[in-house]
């Protein structure tokens, strides 16, 4: 029941997140990467973000090529890897990320007052105790392949 109430809320979060985000031209997954771009501060490259975000690399390199496209963000010279650029938010996309995380802003406030702050935190206490978990047991079976 957890997991299935939690793929659900998951689709749900997508589906506000694309509605959110579309006015400026994105979409929840751009949003997301966009996201841990800035939170990694433009020293990973994709592979580091995939890693983050518990994607597949493929997936986070398709969203980050068309990112660059859009001139949202840019590759930069990894000193430590001279095939694994950097990823890094452009002024262009550091804006519009501010903008996108504005509109949540709006959402969450709202959340808080209908749900109580103290609720939210335990909820996300519990989120964050339940993937340290399942992350514990996928390293596990890694270790039994």
């Amino acid at each position: 029941m957890l997991a299935l109430d939690t793929f659900r809320l998951n689709g749900a979060l997508i589906a506000l997140g694309d509605a959110l985000v579309a006015p400026l031209g994105l979409t929840s997954a751009r949003w997301q990467v966009m996201g841990a771009i800035a939170e990694a501060q433009g020293a990973l490259p994709v592979a580091g973000l995939a890693r983050n975000m518990g994607l597949v690399r493929q997936s986070v390199q398709r969203i980050a090529d068309e990112l660059a496209a859009l001139e949202l963000v840019r590759f930069a010279e990894n000193p430590h890897h001279r095939r694994a650029k950097l990823v890094q938010l452009t002024d262009k996309g550091a804006a519009l990320l501010a903008d996108a995380n504005a509109r949540w802003l709006t959402v969450a406030d709202a959340l808080v007052a209908e749900i109580g702050a103290d609720e939210i935190e335990r909820a996300a206490a519990f989120l964050r105790l339940v993937r340290e978990r399942v992350e514990a047991r996928n390293k596990s079976n890694e270790g039994d392949q």
